[in-house]
């Protein structure tokens, strides 16, 4: 399983359930938020430096989402899609990218028929039983308390990759 991480140069992650724990939080004046975790941040932003396609598809359309992941250097940011199969293989086509190169975090029943195309499935320890049996790994962290770190620092370790000039800075 974990020979799997070698082959991975594309990191492709659901945003609600996998990089926050899926919480919504609603002020007085019905304003959404959310909550993302800085290890995460920091894999993601590493992954990026470290010259691997990161990129986020959601159902979701979350204004936050998309703040504090071009915050972290992520240009691949596909929000609003309900079908999140048209978007994956228009993503992978125009960048010329095998899917069996590509891992992908999701967590619930939307994430389930992409998954099914991509090389490494992968899920958090809190995702639905359908995803956990379709999984190659499973991070014993759940959605937003490291999830994404967990699986993005296997990668890059196993490709001698975590520990380079990039990892010192943020």
């Amino acid at each position: 399983m974990l020979t799997k991480f070698k082959d991975i140069t594309t990191f492709i992650f659901d945003v609600d359930g996998v990089l926050t724990d899926g919480s919504v939080y609603v002020n007085e004046a019905g304003e959404q938020t959310r909550s993302f975790n800085i290890k995460d941040g920091y894999a993601l932003q590493l992954a990026v430096k470290c010259g691997y396609n990161v990129c986020a598809i959601s159902g979701s359309r979350s204004k936050i989402a998309i703040h504090r992941l071009s915050s972290l250097g992520i240009k691949d940011i596909f929000l609003g899609c309900s079908v999140k199969t048209d978007t994956f293989k228009l993503y992978i086509n125009e960048r010329g990218i095998s899917p069996m190169n590509v891992m992908y975090m999701g967590d619930d029943i939307p994430d389930l028929e992409v998954m099914k195309m991509v090389g490494m499935p992968v899920c958090p320890a809190d995702a639905a039983e359908e995803i956990k049996e379709l999984c190659e790994y499973i991070s014993p962290l759940t959605g937003g308390k490291g999830c994404a770190r967990d699986v993005i620092e296997k990668a890059l370790k196993i490709q001698g990759k975590w520990m380079g000039a990039e990892a010192y800075s943020w």
